[in-house]
């Protein structure tokens, strides 16, 4: 019996991906982003997915690999201005789009996590983002009602993990990841070093092994930045 998590290829970690699934995307920009996953999905070609992410990546790398191959049948998002393939797409009518403010989409993902199935807030109030959706007064305000999001799958990045899959991440590539790992019905994490059993301070881990499924080590990662601003020096 395997003691383990640890995935030998990132192939067969997404093998069971199926056409139609809603996957939960950890990344903010191209920081954190579980680049590894989205080439082998990519590969893979699972199409009709419906994708949970703060944004949809850039025109060629990311999400936005997805994008390309015409794999994304509905983005939930909160910003989606790097993509000019995704605008395209979107006014087209080739794709569908939730746009979800940034704070409500991350509390969207923890509540789902949490089991949680939904929740009151006054952001979008009076927008057309409160559309359709049940609105309550609490102490003379008024809140409307966001559902939790559960994934059938997530895909997260993280920095280390030991063999059962407690995960540490670095700095702010930690972003969405803690929140989609655990909102995943199987949270499919991609690491760039995999640690002997006991190694990590259990007080600095960020996601609980419980949450995690199936764990890979990545390597060659290409630490690319989205929008390169420098000073005269």
């Amino acid at each position: 019996m395997k003691k383990d998590k640890i995935i030998d290829s990132f192939e067969e970690a997404i093998q069971d991906i199926q056409d139609g699934a809603t996957i939960i995307v950890g990344g903010f920009g191209l920081s954190g982003i579980p680049e590894k996953a989205i080439l082998a999905l990519r590969d893979k070609g699972t199409k009709d997915l419906t994708i949970v992410s703060n944004n949809c990546g850039v025109d060629d790398w990311g999400l936005g690999l997805l994008l390309e191959n015409r794999q994304i049948k509905k983005m939930i998002a909160s910003y989606v201005g790097e993509n000019k393939l995704f605008e395209r797409q979107f006014l087209s009518g080739e794709i569908e789009v939730e746009l979800v403010p940034q704070g409500t989409l991350a509390e969207r993902i923890r509540a789902g996590g949490a089991g949680i199935p939904g929740f009151y807030t006054a952001t979008g109030v009076g927008t057309a983002i409160a559309e359709g959706k049940e609105h309550k007064v609490f102490n003379g305000r008024t809140y409307i009602l966001e559902e939790g999001i559960v994934g059938d799958f997530a895909l997260v990045k993280a920095w280390q993990a030991d063999p059962l899959g407690n995960l540490v991440y670095r700095k702010t590539a930690r972003n969405f990841n803690p929140l989609a790992a655990m909102a995943g019905r199987v949270t499919i994490a991609e690491v760039e070093e995999i640690v002997p059993l006991g190694q990590l301070d259990a007080d600095h881990i960020h996601t609980p092994s419980v949450f995690v499924q199936r764990i890979l080590l990545g390597t060659n990662y290409v630490k690319r930045i989205e929008r390169l601003t420098v000073t005269n020096g």
